[in-house]
């Protein structure tokens, strides 16, 4: 996770998804993190539990800052107990490497146990 964590974020000006193998092999670094596919489109999600409203409410705030400060931005499904995220890239139908990169830094926010 480190690493991604790391990379900076690449412009995905004329990029494309990367295909499901891809995905795969670098979620390896995330290992509570899964591919799922909506509507035909390939995302990256990861539910992370919290004892209480506040705290994931914390922790989306959290992560809504980081978004904003790289422009790119999740969906997220802030509920009681949990907040749901979820990275892809709206403009390709589908994951790029800075989706990958912006989960391993949102687990590492989750990892600092600021928000807890």
């Amino acid at each position: 996770m480190h690493d991604l964590a790391e990379r900076e974020l690449a412009s995905a000006d004329n990029a494309s998804a990367l295909v499901q193998e891809q995905i795969l092999a670098l979620l390896a670094a995330l290992p509570d993190w899964e591919l799922n596919c909506v509507e035909g489109i390939h995302r990256i999600e990861r539910v992370y539990p919290f004892a209480d409203f506040a705290s994931a409410l914390a922790f989306a705030n959290r992560v809504g800052a980081l978004a904003e400060e790289q422009d790119h931005h999740p969906a997220l499904l802030l509920e009681w107990g949990r907040v749901t995220t979820s990275w892809w890239s709206h403009s390709l139908g589908g994951v790029h490497m800075n989706d990958l990169i912006m989960a391993a830094r949102t687990e590492r926010l989750f990892q600092s146990g600021e928000s807890r």
